[in-house]
């Protein structure tokens, strides 16, 4: 169902609300944290020229995959409120692909079952498996939630995601399997983030991130900003 409804949706109106996912990767250095991000060409229909971090919409061949690892309970139990259920783990698969994609950087267990079944998964996935990974959500936390107000070009209800660096299956600088959708793929000390041309919502983000990372042992619920009945509306997750 949730396959057909992604496939409808994407093929009748392209200015309909997508469900999204991104990944806010973080590295820790002697330098402080450096967070993973790249810029949107200058044609893009959506945020043209902004430096973003990796994500992207929601496929419906995501919820033909298998997680290995799934996060934490409470991400979880956030990713289903105020959401379809049956959402929960695609969106996570949307993480791992848009970053795998977009970054070359696989969040995976290396498996070497995972090469001989690599012609079994959807498309846009065989070639993931066929480097001997199977994707691992264990490493991420749902952080924030936000739906692309009225009136753009695209529309997105976007989950992001806070990861480690450690995470990656691989070299954390190798950018060579990226696709070319992101332009100056690099790691940027996260006190330096805004010297650079950010969307607003990357923006709060990022505050969203500082903040967890000063109170590490807060309990921090999920911001949702959403615009129902034509007005901009703040929730807690």
């Amino acid at each position: 169902m949730i396959k057909q409804q992604l496939e409808v949706s994407a093929l009748i109106d392209k200015t309909a609300i997508r469900h999204a996912a991104t990944v806010v990767l973080l590295r820790d250095t002697y330098d402080g944290p450096m967070v993973l991000m790249g810029q949107r060409g200058t044609k893009a229909a959506f945020m043209p020229d902004k430096f973003v971090f990796p994500g992207g919409a929601l496929d419906a061949e995501d919820s033909e995959v298998e997680l290995t690892a799934l996060p934490d309970p409470a991400t979880l139990e956030r990713l289903a409120n105020r959401s379809a259920p049956e959402l929960v783990k695609p969106l996570l698969l949307a993480a791992i692909r848009e970053m795998w994609e977009e970054t070359g950087h696989a969040l995976a267990q290396v498996n070497a079952q995972a090469t001989p079944h690599a012609q079994e998964q959807p498309e846009g996935w065989k070639d993931f498996f066929n480097r001997g990974w199977i994707p691992d959500a264990s490493g991420l936390q749902f952080i924030f939630r936000a739906i692309t107000p009225p009136g753009r070009p695209r529309r997105f209800d976007a989950r992001f995601f806070l990861g480690s660096a450690d995470i990656i299956a691989g070299d954390p600088d190798d950018f060579s399997n990226a696709s070319d959708e992101l332009a100056h793929l690099q790691w940027i000390p996260l006190e330096k983030t805004r010297e650079f041309d950010l969307p607003f919502v990357t923006e709060v983000v990022l505050a969203e991130v500082q903040s967890r990372l000063s109170n590490p042992e807060k309990s921090h619920p999920v911001p949702f900003f959403t615009h129902e009945g034509g007005r901009s509306e703040f929730h807690r997750l």
